[in-house]
């Protein structure tokens, strides 16, 4: 049947049968329900994710050691050595670490997130599925990398100041990343559905929000060395990366508590809600049209 009248008796016909359309977004408590029963996809992927990414290195998973640690001693000698943000700033080794781990962490969920759905196309055309299942993947295999990352930051903390009790607030802490995380590469990934060129603007945003966010130097020491008004100190508190390194940071340097952000846990807490919220709505209300076109 053709036309307006076979389309009709079709849509007639499939009502009958009790047929529906399967790009139809369900509601969100049955989405949250069928993602929930996907778990286990998200964990295989995750981890398949992971050994491809080393399987043709003569390395190996070796690399998720090395690269962190390639990146601190980039970082170390460009800044700590040559630009001397270390002068002032005791274990600036583990200040360092710390600052990069957790940014890079969020960084790459947003760049791998824009990239998450576009690079399965295939997989979301052929079998159906919660796609929010795909970002979610990368997050928890990014999220691998942050404990591998966390495992050297721990030696590093272990050797210079000891272990302390104190560091059981890492585990809140990286909770709370965790779930801003999601809630970021949630939007990135629809974002980067539609839009293609967020992946080349990517590397600015990140870029830039890298220099903002203290991980080579104090906020507040430097900015009262300039005598910044505490007014800018209060603005810069509410960058989120900020607030999730200070804590880091709190928890672990007993140094750093002399020149921690005001009122970090709050900041991160409700950034990590809002996030969370705001980023999973935001990629449930497009479910019915990632993978057109």
């Amino acid at each position: 049947m053709t036309g307006p009248t076979g389309a009709t008796d079709a849509a007639a016909l499939a009502r009958r049968y009790g047929l529906s359309k399967s790009s139809v977004r369900p509601p969100l408590g049955s989405y949250l329900h069928e993602l929930w029963s996907r778990r286990q996809f998200v964990v295989s992927y995750a981890a398949a994710r992971t050994y491809a990414m080393y399987a043709g290195a003569r390395l190996g998973s070796i690399w998720q050691v090395l690269t962190p640690l390639l990146n601190a001693a980039v970082y170390y000698l460009a800044f700590g050595v040559l630009l001397g943000t270390k002068n002032g700033i005791d274990n600036y080794v583990a200040f360092l670490l710390s600052g990069i781990f957790v940014f890079t962490f969020t960084q790459r969920c947003m760049t791998e997130g824009s990239r998450s759905l576009a690079l399965n196309l295939s997989l979301i055309r052929t079998l159906h599925f919660p796609r929010a299942t795909l970002p979610l993947a990368y997050v928890l295999n990014e999220l691998n990398q942050m404990l591998v990352s966390l495992g050297i930051l721990f030696v590093v903390v272990g050797f210079t100041d000891g272990p302390a009790w104190s560091w059981l607030l890492v585990v809140p802490a990286m909770l709370l990343q965790v779930m801003f995380n999601i809630g970021i590469t949630l939007v990135f990934a629809r974002i980067g559905t539609f839009v293609s060129d967020i992946t080349q603007l990517l590397p600015f945003v990140t870029r830039t929000w890298l220099y903002a966010s203290g991980i080579f130097f104090s906020l507040p020491a430097k900015l009262n060395q300039v005598d910044a008004p505490g007014w800018v100190i209060q603005v810069l508190a509410f960058n989120p990366i900020s607030a999730y390194i200070d804590i880091i940071r709190r928890s672990l340097l007993e140094e750093h508590e002399p020149n921690q952000l005001p009122h970090a846990w709050s900041i991160a807490i409700v950034w990590s809600f809002v996030m969370l919220a705001s980023g999973f709505w935001y990629f449930w209300q497009a479910e019915d049209r990632y993978g057109r076109g």
